[in-house]
């Protein structure tokens, strides 16, 4: 990566001016069950109220808003599980962009019908035995399109990381500590350059899924880590392979802690939103409050920011997770 492509904390704050007049002002909730049973003060930021369902739209929005269309005639390409290539195909509609996902063939049914119900061509794969990285290059070489990582973007990083410049505004105090879902460390990445471009001291931790802890392994190498299966968590929305090259050389400066959840914690977790907010979160979206439900102790005097980020569960995994027990 060159120096030219790393994000700033100033792209963030233009990131904002950027979005202000499209992107949903999501709110930030306090629940007093959750302040209870951690002895802290928890500030949800509901990103899963977000356009297409995700803080994902505000990284695709800011990226997309930018396109040179003249070089790119044919419009944009963008890799994903589900809910980067659902933001980046709402955009496109938006902006009158043409968008190709390139997306595994078990994606979440529901993540692919929202592609095409937003205007956006699928691709489909096998992520046991293709790359989708190539795929995506492969188109790119055929046409001019422009290609639209998840993570490994100036503009898409600086889109992310917008969602806590709101919770800081909204918060109405400092806050100690913000905890964020991870993947391929976008969202991590942008919220630590947000959290500089605010001057905030607070600690920046992160949550994965057990078993695909490759950001956590990979803080304790020094190097990117890979994850040794492909699937096999219901936090599809995480299930990067690798830490995205650009977020991990912030992100293995910023990142205080990374925690993890397993699939039972982040029913449970699913649950909670539901019964004590009446929120609908997805598993990735809801695996940082996941993991701290797992772990009050590590939140007690603290006031907090938690990243919700995204809402697009299939309904089966809803069910079972709200199901009585």
């Amino acid at each position: 990566m060159t120096e030219l492509l790393r994000p700033t904390p100033d792209d963030v704050l233009d990131a904002a001016r950027v979005l202000t007049p499209v992107a949903v002002r999501t709110p930030l909730l306090r629940s007093p069950a959750l302040d209870r049973l951690t002895g802290g003060e928890i500030l949800l930021k509901c990103e899963n109220l977000q356009r297409s369902g995700a803080f994902k739209f505000r990284g695709a929005y800011n990226r997309l808003h930018r396109l040179d269309r003249t070089a790119h005639l044919g419009g944009v390409v963008a890799y994903s599980t589900g809910n980067h290539g659902q933001a980046v195909a709402t955009v496109g509609r938006m902006l009158d962009i043409r968008a190709t996902i390139v997306m595994p063939g078990d994606a979440p049914a529901n993540k692919i019908a929202k592609v095409r119900e937003n205007e956006g061509e699928v691709v489909l794969y096998d992520r046991a035995t293709q790359s989708r990285e190539e795929i995506a290059a492969q188109i790119a070489a055929r046409a001019p399109v422009a290609v639209v990582p998840p993570g490994d973007d100036r503009f898409v990083i600086a889109g992310q990381g917008t969602a806590f410049l709101e919770a800081a505004e909204q918060a109405d105090g400092a806050v100690d500590l913000v905890v964020v879902p991870c993947g391929g460390g976008g969202l991590a990445a942008g919220t630590g350059l947000a959290l500089e471009a605010v001057g905030s001291r607070a600690e920046l931790w992160a949550a994965e899924p057990e078993g695909f802890d490759d950001t956590r392994r990979s803080l304790e190498s020094g190097r990117r880590e890979v994850n040794e299966h492909l699937s096999g968590s219901l936090c599809d929305a995480l299930l990067a392979q690798t830490p995205a090259e650009l977020p991990f050389a912030f992100n293995r400066h910023k990142l205080s802690r990374v925690l993890t959840a397993s699939d039972d914690e982040v029913l449970s977790a699913i649950r909670f939103a539901f019964e004590h907010l009446r929120l609908v979160v997805e598993p990735g979206g809801a695996v940082a409050l996941a993991a701290l439900l797992a772990r009050p102790e590590a939140l007690r005097g603290r006031r907090a920011v938690v990243m919700l980020s995204g809402g697009n569960v299939e309904p089966e995994i809803f069910r079972s997770a709200i199901a009585p027990r």
